[in-house]
Protein backbone atom coordinates (compact mmCIF):
# COMPACT_ATOMS: atom_id res chain seq x y z
CA UNK A 1 0.00 0.00 0.00
CA UNK A 2 1.02 3.54 -1.05
CA UNK A 3 0.34 4.91 2.37
CA UNK A 4 0.67 9.00 1.02
CA UNK A 5 -1.75 7.84 -1.58
CA UNK A 6 -4.25 5.90 0.01
CA UNK A 7 -4.34 8.84 3.22
CA UNK A 8 -4.90 11.54 -0.15
CA UNK A 9 -7.33 9.66 -1.31
CA UNK A 10 -9.59 9.47 1.70
CA UNK A 11 -8.01 12.60 3.26
CA UNK A 12 -11.81 14.54 2.26
CA UNK A 13 -13.82 11.74 3.97
CA UNK A 14 -11.77 11.36 7.11
CA UNK A 15 -12.26 15.49 7.06
CA UNK A 16 -15.60 15.20 6.72
CA UNK A 17 -16.33 12.91 9.58
CA UNK A 18 -13.57 15.10 11.93
CA UNK A 19 -16.18 18.00 10.96
CA UNK A 20 -19.19 15.72 12.25
CA UNK A 21 -17.78 14.75 14.96
CA UNK A 22 -16.88 18.30 16.04
CA UNK A 23 -20.38 19.85 15.65
CA UNK A 24 -22.64 20.92 18.89
CA UNK A 25 -25.42 19.22 17.59
CA UNK A 26 -26.48 16.95 13.94
CA UNK A 27 -29.44 16.65 11.85
CA UNK A 28 -31.12 12.92 11.77
CA UNK A 29 -29.15 12.90 8.16
CA UNK A 30 -25.93 14.09 9.63
CA UNK A 31 -26.17 11.50 12.48
CA UNK A 32 -26.80 8.95 9.69
CA UNK A 33 -23.86 10.15 7.77
CA UNK A 34 -21.62 10.15 11.19
CA UNK A 35 -22.11 6.61 11.53
CA UNK A 36 -21.85 5.38 7.64
CA UNK A 37 -18.40 7.45 7.80
CA UNK A 38 -17.47 6.33 10.77
CA UNK A 39 -17.89 2.74 9.90
CA UNK A 40 -15.78 3.32 6.78
CA UNK A 41 -13.33 4.90 8.46
CA UNK A 42 -12.58 2.19 11.00
CA UNK A 43 -12.38 -0.39 8.28
CA UNK A 44 -9.72 2.29 6.54
CA UNK A 45 -7.59 2.26 9.86
CA UNK A 46 -7.61 -1.46 10.09
CA UNK A 47 -6.13 -1.51 7.03
CA UNK A 48 -3.80 1.03 7.17
CA UNK A 49 -2.50 -1.00 10.76
CA UNK A 50 -2.36 -4.11 8.94
CA UNK A 51 0.15 -3.14 6.29
CA UNK A 52 2.06 -0.40 8.02
CA UNK A 53 1.32 -0.82 11.48
CA UNK A 54 2.05 2.51 13.63
CA UNK A 55 1.65 5.73 11.37
CA UNK A 56 0.93 9.20 11.62
CA UNK A 57 -1.62 8.54 9.69
CA UNK A 58 -3.65 6.06 11.35
CA UNK A 59 -2.99 8.14 14.81
CA UNK A 60 -4.79 10.74 13.65
CA UNK A 61 -7.87 9.09 11.83
CA UNK A 62 -7.89 7.06 15.29
CA UNK A 63 -8.37 10.45 17.28
CA UNK A 64 -10.83 11.41 14.76
CA UNK A 65 -12.66 8.32 15.29
CA UNK A 66 -12.75 8.21 18.90
CA UNK A 67 -14.53 11.93 18.69
CA UNK A 68 -17.05 10.14 16.48
CA UNK A 69 -17.02 7.22 18.66
CA UNK A 70 -18.25 9.78 21.57
CA UNK A 71 -20.75 11.49 19.78
CA UNK A 72 -23.01 8.30 18.52
CA UNK A 73 -22.70 6.95 22.36
CA UNK A 74 -23.04 9.80 24.01
CA UNK A 75 -21.79 9.46 27.97
CA UNK A 76 -23.82 7.45 30.66
CA UNK A 77 -25.79 8.94 33.23
CA UNK A 78 -22.62 7.63 35.38
CA UNK A 79 -18.55 8.61 35.38
CA UNK A 80 -17.77 5.36 37.02
CA UNK A 81 -19.21 3.52 33.83
CA UNK A 82 -16.65 4.99 31.91
CA UNK A 83 -14.04 2.93 33.64
CA UNK A 84 -14.04 -0.26 32.13
CA UNK A 85 -13.57 1.39 28.70
CA UNK A 86 -10.71 3.32 30.55
CA UNK A 87 -8.98 0.13 31.92
CA UNK A 88 -9.50 -2.24 29.14
CA UNK A 89 -9.29 -0.02 26.13
CA UNK A 90 -7.48 3.43 26.54
CA UNK A 91 -4.80 2.50 29.21
CA UNK A 92 -3.60 -0.90 27.68
CA UNK A 93 -3.49 0.85 24.32
CA UNK A 94 -1.42 3.67 25.37
CA UNK A 95 0.61 1.15 27.33
CA UNK A 96 1.25 -1.05 23.92
CA UNK A 97 2.02 2.16 21.62
CA UNK A 98 5.04 2.66 24.51
CA UNK A 99 6.74 -1.34 24.27
CA UNK A 100 9.64 -0.70 22.03
CA UNK A 101 10.48 2.28 24.13
CA UNK A 102 10.29 0.35 27.37
CA UNK A 103 12.47 -2.30 26.60
CA UNK A 104 14.91 0.25 25.12
CA UNK A 105 14.95 2.12 28.22
CA UNK A 106 14.97 -1.20 29.97
CA UNK A 107 17.89 -2.13 27.99
CA UNK A 108 20.21 1.17 28.29
CA UNK A 109 19.46 0.68 32.24
CA UNK A 110 21.10 -2.16 32.88
CA UNK A 111 23.88 -1.98 30.57
CA UNK A 112 24.94 1.25 32.12
CA UNK A 113 23.96 -0.32 35.60
CA UNK A 114 26.32 -3.42 34.70
CA UNK A 115 29.12 -1.11 33.70
CA UNK A 116 29.13 0.79 36.38
CA UNK A 117 29.12 -2.30 39.11
CA UNK A 118 32.01 -3.68 36.42
CA UNK A 119 34.06 -0.58 37.45
CA UNK A 120 33.62 -0.17 40.87
CA UNK A 121 34.50 -3.54 41.49
CA UNK A 122 37.42 -3.30 39.17
CA UNK A 123 38.75 -0.19 40.37
CA UNK A 124 39.73 -0.66 44.42
CA UNK A 125 40.26 3.22 44.71
CA UNK A 126 36.43 3.66 43.32
CA UNK A 127 35.28 1.20 46.19
CA UNK A 128 37.30 3.13 48.72
CA UNK A 129 35.77 6.10 47.86
CA UNK A 130 31.87 4.97 49.34
CA UNK A 131 33.56 4.29 52.37
CA UNK A 132 35.17 2.49 54.76
CA UNK A 133 35.57 -1.00 54.66
CA UNK A 134 33.72 -1.30 57.66
CA UNK A 135 31.01 1.04 56.86
CA UNK A 136 30.57 -0.96 53.16
CA UNK A 137 30.57 -4.59 54.97
CA UNK A 138 27.59 -3.63 56.99
CA UNK A 139 25.87 -1.98 54.16
CA UNK A 140 26.69 -5.44 52.52
CA UNK A 141 25.77 -7.67 55.33
CA UNK A 142 23.00 -6.00 57.39
CA UNK A 143 21.78 -2.44 56.31
CA UNK A 144 20.70 -3.49 52.38
CA UNK A 145 18.17 -6.13 54.01
CA UNK A 146 17.53 -4.09 56.96
CA UNK A 147 16.02 -1.29 54.84
CA UNK A 148 12.85 -3.55 53.76
CA UNK A 149 12.38 -4.10 57.34
CA UNK A 150 13.26 -1.43 59.30
CA UNK A 151 9.38 0.45 58.97
CA UNK A 152 6.02 -1.01 59.35
CA UNK A 153 5.39 -2.91 56.60
CA UNK A 154 1.86 -0.51 55.34
CA UNK A 155 3.94 2.80 56.18
CA UNK A 156 6.84 1.80 54.06
CA UNK A 157 4.84 0.25 51.23
CA UNK A 158 3.06 3.33 51.06
CA UNK A 159 6.01 5.56 51.44
CA UNK A 160 7.73 3.62 48.29
CA UNK A 161 4.50 3.59 46.50
CA UNK A 162 4.37 8.20 46.60
CA UNK A 163 7.74 8.14 46.39
CA UNK A 164 7.99 6.31 42.54
CA UNK A 165 4.76 7.27 41.26
CA UNK A 166 6.26 11.02 41.75
CA UNK A 167 9.19 9.83 39.72
CA UNK A 168 6.78 8.23 37.05
CA UNK A 169 4.17 11.18 36.53
CA UNK A 170 8.34 13.54 36.56
CA UNK A 171 9.18 11.32 33.70
CA UNK A 172 6.22 12.24 32.00
CA UNK A 173 5.85 16.04 33.07
CA UNK A 174 9.07 16.75 32.57
CA UNK A 175 9.50 14.22 29.33
CA UNK A 176 9.26 17.21 26.74
CA UNK A 177 13.06 19.17 27.92
CA UNK A 178 14.47 16.04 26.71
CA UNK A 179 16.67 16.28 29.90
CA UNK A 180 14.49 14.81 33.07
CA UNK A 181 14.04 11.06 31.54
CA UNK A 182 17.57 10.73 30.54
CA UNK A 183 18.53 12.16 33.96
CA UNK A 184 16.23 9.48 35.84
CA UNK A 185 17.63 6.85 34.14
CA UNK A 186 21.12 7.02 34.34
CA UNK A 187 20.83 8.26 38.02
CA UNK A 188 18.53 4.62 38.52
CA UNK A 189 20.75 2.83 36.89
CA UNK A 190 24.36 4.33 38.83
CA UNK A 191 22.33 3.45 42.27
CA UNK A 192 21.11 0.32 41.44
CA UNK A 193 24.92 -0.67 39.99
CA UNK A 194 26.76 1.17 43.09
CA UNK A 195 24.58 -0.78 45.34
CA UNK A 196 25.23 -4.23 43.21
CA UNK A 197 29.07 -3.55 43.41
CA UNK A 198 29.29 -3.03 47.27
CA UNK A 199 27.34 -6.59 47.89
CA UNK A 200 29.53 -8.58 45.15
CA UNK A 201 32.56 -6.89 46.60
CA UNK A 202 31.66 -9.07 49.95
CA UNK A 203 30.14 -11.69 48.52
CA UNK A 204 26.32 -10.53 49.24
CA UNK A 205 25.61 -10.28 45.39
CA UNK A 206 22.90 -13.29 45.91
CA UNK A 207 21.34 -10.74 48.63
CA UNK A 208 20.99 -7.81 46.27
CA UNK A 209 19.29 -10.21 43.53
CA UNK A 210 16.48 -11.87 46.07
CA UNK A 211 16.08 -8.62 47.91
CA UNK A 212 15.14 -7.03 44.60
CA UNK A 213 13.31 -9.70 42.42
CA UNK A 214 9.97 -9.81 44.33
CA UNK A 215 9.17 -6.49 43.89
CA UNK A 216 12.05 -4.61 41.80
CA UNK A 217 10.99 -6.52 38.24
CA UNK A 218 7.27 -4.64 38.01
CA UNK A 219 8.87 -1.41 40.19
CA UNK A 220 11.28 -1.11 37.50
CA UNK A 221 9.36 -2.20 34.84
CA UNK A 222 6.83 0.50 35.91
CA UNK A 223 9.42 3.28 36.16
CA UNK A 224 10.37 2.22 32.45
CA UNK A 225 7.07 2.74 30.77
CA UNK A 226 7.27 6.28 32.64
CA UNK A 227 10.47 7.17 31.04
CA UNK A 228 9.42 6.02 27.82
CA UNK A 229 6.15 8.07 28.05
CA UNK A 230 8.24 11.10 28.68
CA UNK A 231 10.87 10.54 25.18
CA UNK A 232 7.34 9.85 23.79
CA UNK A 233 6.02 13.70 24.58
CA UNK A 234 10.06 14.89 23.82
CA UNK A 235 9.67 12.85 20.32
CA UNK A 236 6.77 14.56 19.62
CA UNK A 237 7.76 17.78 20.18
CA UNK A 238 11.01 17.77 17.86
CA UNK A 239 9.48 15.61 14.96
CA UNK A 240 5.95 16.28 14.79
CA UNK A 241 5.51 15.28 11.15
CA UNK A 242 2.70 16.82 9.34
CA UNK A 243 1.13 17.53 12.53
CA UNK A 244 2.07 21.66 14.03
CA UNK A 245 3.98 20.78 17.28
CA UNK A 246 1.10 21.78 19.39
CA UNK A 247 -1.22 19.63 17.73
CA UNK A 248 1.46 16.57 18.41
CA UNK A 249 2.12 17.83 21.91
CA UNK A 250 -1.85 17.66 22.55
CA UNK A 251 -2.13 14.40 21.22
CA UNK A 252 0.70 12.55 22.86
CA UNK A 253 0.24 14.44 25.70
CA UNK A 254 -3.73 13.17 26.53
CA UNK A 255 -2.71 9.19 25.67
CA UNK A 256 0.27 9.66 27.89
CA UNK A 257 -1.70 10.57 30.49
CA UNK A 258 -3.47 7.92 30.71
CA UNK A 259 -0.45 6.28 31.45
CA UNK A 260 0.45 8.03 34.46
CA UNK A 261 -2.88 7.43 35.84
CA UNK A 262 -2.35 3.83 35.00
CA UNK A 263 1.21 3.74 36.57
CA UNK A 264 -0.53 4.74 39.60
CA UNK A 265 -2.10 1.75 40.39
CA UNK A 266 0.89 -0.67 38.99
CA UNK A 267 3.27 1.03 41.24
CA UNK A 268 1.07 0.44 44.31
CA UNK A 269 0.85 -3.19 43.57
CA UNK A 270 4.58 -3.27 43.43
CA UNK A 271 4.76 -1.24 47.06
CA UNK A 272 2.51 -3.82 48.42
CA UNK A 273 5.18 -6.18 47.22
CA UNK A 274 7.88 -4.21 48.36
CA UNK A 275 6.21 -3.60 52.31
CA UNK A 276 4.43 -7.15 52.34
CA UNK A 277 6.33 -9.43 50.50
CA UNK A 278 10.32 -8.79 50.23
CA UNK A 279 10.79 -8.55 53.86
CA UNK A 280 9.18 -11.82 54.74
CA UNK A 281 10.30 -14.98 55.84
CA UNK A 282 9.27 -16.72 53.25
CA UNK A 283 11.20 -19.27 50.67
CA UNK A 284 12.44 -17.13 47.93
CA UNK A 285 11.21 -19.24 45.13
CA UNK A 286 7.75 -18.39 46.73
CA UNK A 287 8.34 -14.01 46.91
CA UNK A 288 10.73 -14.04 43.28
CA UNK A 289 7.28 -15.95 42.24
CA UNK A 290 4.38 -13.25 43.32
CA UNK A 291 7.01 -10.74 41.86
CA UNK A 292 7.20 -12.55 38.96
CA UNK A 293 3.48 -13.35 38.50
CA UNK A 294 2.84 -9.35 38.67
CA UNK A 295 5.54 -8.88 36.52
CA UNK A 296 3.87 -11.40 34.28
CA UNK A 297 0.57 -9.93 34.42
CA UNK A 298 1.27 -6.76 33.93
CA UNK A 299 3.28 -7.51 30.04
CA UNK A 300 -0.39 -9.56 29.23
CA UNK A 301 -2.20 -6.46 29.88
CA UNK A 302 0.42 -4.33 28.25
CA UNK A 303 1.66 -6.58 25.14
CA UNK A 304 -1.30 -8.85 24.44
CA UNK A 305 -4.47 -7.08 25.44
CA UNK A 306 -3.04 -3.46 24.38
CA UNK A 307 -2.73 -5.23 20.96
CA UNK A 308 -6.20 -6.23 20.56
CA UNK A 309 -7.23 -2.59 22.01
CA UNK A 310 -4.76 -0.90 19.78
CA UNK A 311 -5.30 -3.02 16.66
CA UNK A 312 -9.57 -2.55 17.29
CA UNK A 313 -8.53 1.31 16.62
CA UNK A 314 -7.93 2.60 20.12
CA UNK A 315 -5.70 5.33 20.61
CA UNK A 316 -5.28 5.38 24.33
CA UNK A 317 -6.41 9.23 24.27
CA UNK A 318 -8.11 10.64 27.73
CA UNK A 319 -9.92 12.97 25.59
CA UNK A 320 -12.96 11.50 25.40
CA UNK A 321 -12.90 10.05 29.11
CA UNK A 322 -12.21 13.42 29.98
CA UNK A 323 -15.11 14.71 27.79
CA UNK A 324 -17.42 12.39 29.19
CA UNK A 325 -16.84 13.24 32.55
CA UNK A 326 -17.35 16.68 31.78
CA UNK A 327 -20.64 16.39 30.03
CA UNK A 328 -21.97 14.51 33.18
CA UNK A 329 -20.74 17.02 35.85
CA UNK A 330 -22.49 19.70 33.72
CA UNK A 331 -25.57 18.13 34.04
Amino acid sequence: MDLDAYSAAHRNDWDRLDALASKRSLSGAEADELIDRYQAGATQLSAIKTTAGSTRHGDRLSVTLSKSRLRFTSASANVLSQLPRFFVLQLPAALYRLRWLTLAVALVTVGVAALWAAWVLNDPQVLANLGSTEELRRVAEEDFANYYSDNPAASFAGQVWTNNAWIAAQCIAFGITGIWVPYVILQNAQNLGLNAAVLFSFGEGDTFFLYIAPHGLLELTAIFVAAAGGLRIFWAWVAPGKRTRGQALAEDARALFTVAIGLVFVLLVSGILEGFVTPQPWPWPVKIGLGAAALGAFLFYMLVVGRRAYRAGETGDLAAFEAGARRIYAN
